[in-house]
């Protein structure tokens, strides 16, 4: 259940829903199989898992939600290899070739046959609200993979008021500062990992890891006029982690000192661990937050939202 990425969401008004109002009606969008011809299916399944059939699970005031989709495994490299042998069996038969509508006609027709005899994978995504702090908090490491959740969400609730944080200061600008300058704050150790681009419109991109970012090799690319795009840090000595430009937060770990915390919980069923290690997880994140936040200058000024 520890969350591994973090994309961070403002609601710009007040989230009054219940624990038991939101999962009524989140209950519309509930999760089912995948039929045969479907590509893929989205909806909202139990966080706890069998342990449990409530869709929202409360625990100190944040309200954990779980999408769960499905999705038929259907690889473009066989698509096209299926396609391209049944081109080829046309234009060797009747001796012309197969182009625009009659090509995508084809091709419609090669994964119609190929969608009924797919595998099928299944994959969970779990973000929670904090009502008080007015934060939506997904457990995805990319804008798409947020996106697929805070859409069922805004379908379920038929609104959805909220936006990606945004912070006064560029991230990009603020982070090569630490390289360039220092000043990180002293909550924040900078780790061994960076990737700095050249800011340029066919700019280069050079990744870094495991490497001394302090060294003149990076000093080099620095002066050259890159900018740190990710940059690897740790929180107080409890949380790890990379943040990007797009203030997203990527492989999340935390550390010893909150694992032991959380292992200390005299919690015997699974659903109570799930409790115990969401109440530790959501308490680190609490206190994480208004940091990293500070560290990039505040949140930036916005004006209210309207609900999507």
């Amino acid at each position: 259940m520890w969350f591994r990425n973090l994309a961070l969401y403002r609601f710009s008004q007040p989230f009054t829903l219940s624990a038991e109002e939101l999962g009524d009606q989140l209950s519309a969008k509930a999760a089912r199989p995948i039929a045969a011809l479907e590509p893929s299916t989205l909806g909202w399944a139990p966080p706890l898992g069998r342990e449990s059939e409530l869709l929202v699970h409360a625990t100190g005031g944040y309200l954990m939600v779980c999408a769960r989709k499905e999705e038929k495994i259907m690889p473009a490299a066989a698509i096209n290899e299926v396609l391209a042998a049944r081109v080829i069996e046309i234009e060797e038969k009747e001796q012309r070739q197969v182009r625009g509508k009659e090509r995508a006609n084809l091709k419609d027709e090669v994964v119609f046959d190929m969608i009924q005899r797919a595998f099928t994978k299944s994959s969970q995504t779990f973000a929670y609200i904090d009502p008080k702090g007015g934060w939506l908090i997904v457990d995805a490491g990319t804008p798409k993979k947020a996106e697929e959740i805070t859409g069922l969400l805004r379908e379920s609730l038929g609104s959805l008021p909220i936006a990606p944080l945004s912070v006064a200061n560029a991230p990009a600008a603020v982070m090569t500062a630490w390289l360039t300058a220092g000043g990180v704050p002293p909550e924040f150790t900078i780790e061994d990992e960076c990737e700095l681009r050249d800011p340029g419109e066919d700019g280069g991109l050079v990744r870094v890891r495991k490497f001394d970012l302090g060294c003149d090799e990076i000093r080099v690319h620095l002066d050259a006029g890159k900018q740190v795009t990710r940059l690897a840090l740790t929180f107080d000595d409890r949380i790890n982690f990379v943040i990007d430009e797009q203030m997203l937060v990527k492989r999340l770990k935390f550390l010893e000192v909150v694992q032991d915390a959380a292992s200390e919980s005299d919690a015997g069923s699974a659903a109570e661990r799930f409790d115990g290690d969401f109440a530790v997880m959501s308490l680190e994140i609490n206190n994480f937050l208004p940091r990293l936040i500070e560290a990039f200058g505040g949140e930036a000024e916005s004006e209210a939202l309207n609900a999507a």
